[in-house]
């Protein structure tokens, strides 16, 4: 009876058809388009010696000529270099951030190469940290610094790695995701270049340095990414006596089954060239020798074709997630200790946040106050110094003035005496200019008179001769 009542009501209404699948199984589709339209974001930190071709390996990855002038060899320490491009490939946009190290290993002294290169790496940490703290976040918006994929380039000597590369990886493998290359490798042959891969595969383990492994809990990509890891299980982050620095004859002794060893792929062995050539019928990026052509996208040739493979198209999103979930929050954890902020308690409860900040408040005024109060001290004790050196400076001055006053007034005397002596002088002189005047006028007298007497005689006596 219900039913039919409402058969009959539903006569007259219209039906709407629906437009699409209704369900919650269009979520992944939403987070695609979601994450297409916003756009994607990739730093690579690019390590080696000038000259290693790390600028040609990149326009080679990305098919894109980038920037930049050929570094000189006269830098006097290591410089980061970043440049940012917008790179667009389909309907994806990638904002696209590549670091380079001016000048590493162009010094006599290496021993501090690696630190500019991790204070980097930090500060691009601390930035996004900073970000994360504010009171007002716009995490969706800000452009993420922080380097998501170091490609280490190593030069192909074909003997063993460069004490320069072992410390620099071991100081950079708990910050970035490390992927050793051998840049060059047509330089050495084919046999010496399987030989060089295991070495470099010994001394990374020996020296216990991690490097990026690829996934392979993911089905989907398990079966490529076991291939291209180092395939000698058990191997990465032990240390094993086996492994003597410079001797690779541990890891055949280990693994009788050397086709493993010889197989596997990292480090890769890669060649980069912005030329392209004519090969049979298709124009292939690659370099031309006097014996011979190269071809960089022939995997007979280097491993190209298998980092552009690893790198972009299959792992780019594992490498970044890598970078979010273990690298930076490690790099967080520790900053968080350091200012004093802990999960629990040592009772094992959990701590309050609050509670917290409120501890490294008062901890933080009572080392001010204590700094304060030392710096008063310090100040008062300046001051008390400087009064000193004043109150000694103007006795001193003091005892100058009455030695200078004292000497004034000896040489005043000795002027006046002086004085005194040539007043008596002048005296004794006029008086003497004096008596000699009137001697001489009463001479001139006495002479006239003598004239007239002679005068009046010759007037007298007309007979006398003169002369």
């Amino acid at each position: 009876m219900a039913a039919a009542e409402v058969a009959r009501q539903g006569e007259g209404c219209r039906t709407v058809p629906l437009s699409g699948h209704v369900g919650f199984d269009s979520l992944p589709d939403q987070l695609v388009n979601k994450s297409v339209n916003h756009g994607f974001c990739f730093n690579i930190l690019c390590v080696g010696e000038t000259g290693l071709g790390k600028s040609t390996l990149m326009d080679t990855l990305f098919n894109t000529k980038f920037e930049g002038d050929p570094a000189s060899h006269s830098q006097p320490g290591v410089q980061l270099k970043s440049s940012t491009y917008d790179l667009q490939e389909s309907n994806v946009n990638l904002k696209l951030t590549i670091v380079s190290t001016v000048g590493f290993g162009d010094q006599i002294n290496k021993e501090d190469s690696y630190k500019p290169i991790v204070e980097f790496i930090d500060a691009q940490f601390e930035a996004y940290l900073q970000e994360e703290l504010k009171i007002k976040r716009v995490l969706h918006n800000y452009h993420d610094t922080r380097i998501h994929a170091c490609l280490y380039f190593i030069a192909p000597t074909g003997h063993s790695l460069k004490s320069l590369d072992l410390v620099t990886m071991k100081k950079l493998d708990s910050k970035v995701n490390i992927i050793p290359i051998i840049a060059k490798s047509d330089a050495i042959s084919k046999s010496e270049l399987t030989k060089f891969k295991i070495k470099i595969t010994s001394e990374l383990v020996s020296n216990g340095v991690q490097i990026y492994q690829f996934p392979t809990d993911d089905e989907s990509v398990a079966e490529i990414n076991g291939t291209m890891n180092s395939e000698l299980p058990g191997l990465w982050g032990l240390s094993r006596p086996e492994f003597d620095q410079g001797n690779f004859a541990g890891l055949e002794n280990l693994y009788p089954n050397t086709d493993i060893i010889r197989n596997a792929h990292l480090p890769f062995a890669v060649i980069g060239s912005t030329e392209e050539l004519k090969i049979g019928n298709k124009m292939m990026k690659a370099r031309q020798y006097p014996w011979g052509t190269v071809q960089v996208e022939n995997e007979a040739h280097c491993d190209f074709v298998k980092l552009r493979e690893m790198l972009i198209r299959v792992n780019m999103e594992d490498l970044r997630e890598q970078t979010h979930t273990r690298h930076y929050e490690l790099y967080r954890r520790c900053k968080l200790e350091e200012m004093g902020f802990k999960d629990t308690d040592p009772d094992s409860k959990p701590f309050s946040l609050q509670e917290t900040y409120e501890a490294k408040r008062n901890e933080f005024l009572g080392e001010l106050q204590k700094k304060e109060e030392a710096m008063r001290q310090m100040f008062v004790q300046r001051v008390k110094e400087k009064e000193a050196e004043l109150k000694e400076a103007e006795k001193e001055l003091h005892e100058k003035f009455d030695r200078l006053k004292k000497l004034h007034q000896d040489e005043k005397k000795k002027l006046e005496d002086k004085k005194k002596s040539l007043d008596d002088e002048v005296n004794a002189f006029k008086q003497r200019k004096t008596a000699a005047e009137l001697l001489q006028s009463q001479a001139q007298q006495a002479g006239g008179s003598q004239t007239l007497k002679r005068d009046k005689e010759r007037k007298n006596n007309p007979w006398l001769c003169t002369e």
